[in-house]
């Protein structure tokens, strides 16, 4: 039997993801032969302090919908109501009213909703466009006078908060995790960075790219992102990249198969590279 393809033999992509978070990651990627170069740019802690969260865990059946947009709220969310002997509760009927016993939950996608589900809480609706915005839009008048819960991190933005009180919710935004940046970056690899020795940087956040910006400038940030494929997992992480007037040549959707679509995803981009470089040398040649 034939051994299997490799289609990223010899490519050299670099995980800006957590540690506990790049390990299926890597899996997916190493199957298809890329060397996985880890650098994570991006480290996640409890809130502090905690009182905010624990005031909306004490008292969830107040709220009709929890909603969590990443897989860390989902996380920190659930390790927070252990520690303080909490839980969900049974289930909420669909159109019951303020006062049963538990509120329903939503997720941005598949990964948070899997995410979810391994932490036993049960998700009620998925959005089909992995983005919060989606996510407001498609629960749209549902939304109109519910109370609901959102615990995030500490440098989420405002563009949900506001899609939601424009659907007219009434939002508890709470901070169920903060976002930092590690440590210390391996300076190997920043070198390595800085003179473009790798083939394409995975990243999952905005944090990410920004943290790394903070280390190598935004401006050589932008100018390697013409050197290497930069690959945002998500349109809220794509975005954050081009504003910040990178390239995005690669724009992954993390689904419940996150680490093999991603895999997949660069394997397509350099597939088509290949046949494109291809195409070239043949008409240099017809000229």
């Amino acid at each position: 039997m034939a051994a299997p393809e490799k289609p990223l033999e010899g490519k050299r992509i670099v995980l800006t993801r957590a540690p506990e978070q790049a390990r299926e990651w890597t899996q997916a990627l190493e199957e298809l032969g890329a060397e996985v170069i880890l650098l994570p740019a991006v480290a996640f802690f409890p809130a502090e302090p905690a009182g905010a969260l624990d005031t909306a865990l004490g008292s969830l059946s107040e709220f009709d919908w929890i909603l969590f947009t990443s897989q860390n709220a989902v996380r920190f969310f659930s390790r927070r109501l252990k520690q303080l002997g909490l839980s969900l509760g049974p289930a909420r009927p669909a159109g019951a009213p303020d006062g049963s016993p538990r509120p329903r939950i939503a997720a941005v996608g598949p990964a948070t909703a899997q995410a979810a589900a391994e932490e036993g809480l049960p998700v009620d609706y998925v959005a089909a466009h992995a983005t919060g915005e989606a996510l407001a839009r498609e629960l749209g008048e549902s939304l109109a006078g519910r109370k609901i819960l959102l615990p995030r991190s500490d440098r989420a933005d405002d563009r949900l908060p506001n899609a939601l009180r424009e659907a007219g919710a009434q939002i508890s935004e709470v901070v169920a995790y903060r976002t930092a940046a590690p440590g210390a970056l391996d300076p190997g690899i920043l070198d390595r960075l800085r003179r473009a020795d790798v083939d394409a940087i995975v990243f999952a956040s905005p944090s990410a790219y920004h943290n790394l910006s903070a280390v190598l400038r935004p401006s050589d940030m932008a100018e390697l992102s013409a050197r290497v494929q930069f690959v945002a997992i998500g349109p809220t992480t794509a975005r954050a990249l081009r504003e910040a007037g990178a390239r995005v040549a690669i724009e992954a959707i993390e689904g419940a198969s996150g680490a093999a679509a991603l895999a997949a995803s660069i394997a397509a981009f350099y597939a088509r590279e290949q046949v494109a470089a291809g195409k070239r040398a043949a008409q240099e040649q017809r000229e």
